[in-house]
């Protein structure tokens, strides 16, 4: 990856593009992160850096937290995240690396865990149907129904939808835009919707996919016939 970031999601909100389009956008406070660990080759067998975010008291981090980040001469983080950058080698320890990292305009990947629901029915978990709301339906509109056959195969199949915990685990969404970044106020501004509470840590990755079709821009070099409308064969072909 090129570029990396820890971050906090601080809420979702609405801006106007110079057209007057309503777009909505999520806030993160992204950064400043310290580099605290270094990766090389000669040592660890591979080039990477060890981001720190959030600063809190050395109190509350362990003896081995504390003595790894005392010996980095930084100040005590709270989060700790290893990206392999690739200006990993050219980073030293010390070094911050703030919002403007990312443009307006770069894609990019974020990383977080989702809102833990906890235990949930399969209509809330998978968006089951329930059965119908009329007279002798009785108390099960809401239960899971049959699970298969009784002959054969005599069991439940593996990946059958059902109950159980919703939520609170890894999610990351791929190639959403880079709206808006004030470095001076530590913001970065993202289309869309990201995982997670408000208070939440995410991490931010250039895209791996880069795809455009999905904020509505069209890279004409890679699809000529959707930048014009029209199928070019077809209309030679037709004179």
């Amino acid at each position: 990856m090129k570029k990396a970031i820890i971050g906090k999601k601080v809420g979702m909100t609405q801006i106007f593009d110079e057209n007057g389009k309503v777009i909505p956008v999520t806030v993160v406070e992204a950064g400043p992160c310290v580099v605290t660990q270094k990766k090389n080759i000669e040592t660890d067998g591979y080039v990477a850096v060890q981001l720190g975010f959030g600063d809190v008291k050395e109190s509350k981090l362990s003896k081995p937290e504390a003595g790894h980040l005392k010996k980095a001469g930084v100040e005590a983080k709270k989060h700790l995240k290893e990206f392999k950058l690739e200006n990993a080698e050219e980073l030293n320890v010390g070094d911050v690396i703030k919002a403007d990292t990312f443009a307006a305009g770069d894609m990019i990947d974020v990383t977080g865990i989702s809102k833990g629901h906890g235990y949930q029915g399969v209509i809330k978990r998978h968006g089951a149907h329930r059965t119908d709301m009329t007279h002798g339906g009785g108390p099960v509109h809401r239960h899971a129904g049959s699970m298969g056959a009784t002959s054969h195969q005599s069991r439940i199949f593996k990946g059958k939808i059902g109950a159980g915990q919703m939520g609170n685990e890894q999610v990351t969404i791929e190639n959403l835009e880079v709206v808006k970044v004030d470095a001076e106020l530590n913001m970065i501004v993202i289309r869309g919707a990201i995982p997670g509470p408000k208070g939440g840590l995410v991490y931010l990755k250039n895209t791996v996919k880069n795809n455009k079709v999905k904020t509505g821009a069209t890279d004409i070099s890679k699809n000529p016939q959707k930048a014009s409308g029209r199928n070019p064969q077809k209309a030679s072909a037709r004179g």
